[in-house]
């Protein structure tokens, strides 16, 4: 009797010492059910996946046309060329590539034609000067680089937009040259550069100047006195240089992008002729295109034509401007009648049977 009242308050005195401590007794998490964890399962918001949109597939081009430039991409002409890439390109979606090699990684107008008329497809497009042609049976072309034939750029581009202008850009085609014109365009007046300093024409005779293997210009630069030198324009600033040649002529942006000026730092303003020019193309890749390819080609003509319309004149004066701020010197020519006599001989030359062909030229005037 006494152990268990012993037991009893022994109990009752552990019961009050922990509550005391604030001690509690442990808590024991319910167990959850099956059903229960389930539930909870479907009420979890579902992570969000993001669908990737599909990635644009590019545009592979159909035709690809290199397309040879001699001078840099600055000049007018060079410009000209970006300008109808970029008109071909946009109007066929991205389907016609030009592959424009420039500053002449090709060669010079020479080499360029000689490829081009040679077939193989290796060059199929190219901007040439218009007397270019003359070597390569251009009559008609030959006409377009007579000097003097052209009194100012607006008596050009009567021409240029006439209908006489496509009979023109066809001639090579037609006479089984192998190439074709797409349009006009102009790089300025031609002028002649010195290494030493000159202060009219007659300062001309006795001088090496630079030329292509061109009749008119052989012609032209024998008529004022001096000796016409052949010099590929690649080699022209070496020539300028070392002392082959004296001169050269040029419009004056491509002067001045070529460098020319370190060398040869007199320009005399005798505007012999106008830098008429010309895109061609093979008859190989013309032929190979579909129709609706050959109009982009000739509706991208249109726009870079008249993109060099509006450009040309305007470059010419601001390149005028900064050659004289860097020390050029620039001789005005204001009555050009002693040239035009000087040369008057190359003219009645090389017009001989296609003098009523040269006279609808001279009275667009």
């Amino acid at each position: 009797m006494k152990r268990r009242v012993l037991s009893v308050l022994l109990t009752v005195a552990m019961v009050l010492t922990m509550s005391a401590c604030g001690l509690k007794e442990p808590e024991v998490p319910a167990t959850e059910t099956k059903e229960e964890v389930s539930e909870a399962k479907e009420e979890a918001p579902k992570a969000e996946v993001k669908e990737e949109a599909p990635a644009e597939t590019a545009v592979e081009p159909e035709v690809t046309l290199v397309y040879a430039e001699v001078n840099p991409l600055d000049t007018i002409v060079g410009q000209t060329a970006t300008k109808f890439k970029e008109t071909v390109e946009e109007l066929s979606g991205g389907k016609i590539v030009i592959d424009i090699q420039a500053s002449g990684v090709l060669g010079s107008e020479n080499d360029v034609l000689d490829t081009m008329l040679g077939g193989g497809g290796t060059i199929d497009m190219s901007r040439i000067s218009a007397f270019a042609l003359t070597s390569y049976g251009g009559e008609k072309s030959k006409l377009l680089s007579l000097p003097y034939t052209f009194v100012n750029r607006e008596h050009f581009w009567n021409f240029a937009t006439s209908d006489l202008a496509d009979e023109f850009l066809l001639e090579p085609h037609e006479n089984g040259s192998g190439v074709r014109g797409l349009f006009y365009g102009e790089e300025g007046f031609r002028h002649f550069f010195t290494v030493n300093e000159i202060s009219g024409m007659e300062d001309l005779a006795g001088m090496k100047l630079r030329v292509s293997n061109d009749p008119v210009m052989n012609g032209l630069v024998e008529s004022l006195g001096a000796s016409p030198t052949v010099v590929s324009f690649g080699e022209l600033y070496s020539a300028l240089q070392t002392g082959v040649v004296d001169g050269a002529e040029q419009p004056i942006a491509n002067y001045k992008s070529n460098a020319f000026p370190e060398v040869a730092p007199n320009l005399i303003l005798d505007g012999h002729t106008l830098g008429a020019i010309q895109v061609i193309i093979t008859d190989e890749a013309w032929d190979s295109l579909t129709e609706e390819q050959q109009n982009i080609l000739v509706e991208a003509g249109k726009v870079a034509s008249e993109f060099n319309r509006q450009i040309s004149e305007q470059a010419e004066n601001e390149v005028l401007e900064q050659l004289k701020a860097d020390g050029v010197k620039v001789i005005e020519v204001s009555d050009v009648s002693a040239w035009q006599d000087a040369v008057k001989d190359v003219v009645a030359e090389n017009i001989k049977g296609q003098e009523e062909l040269y006279q609808q030229i001279v009275d667009m005037q």
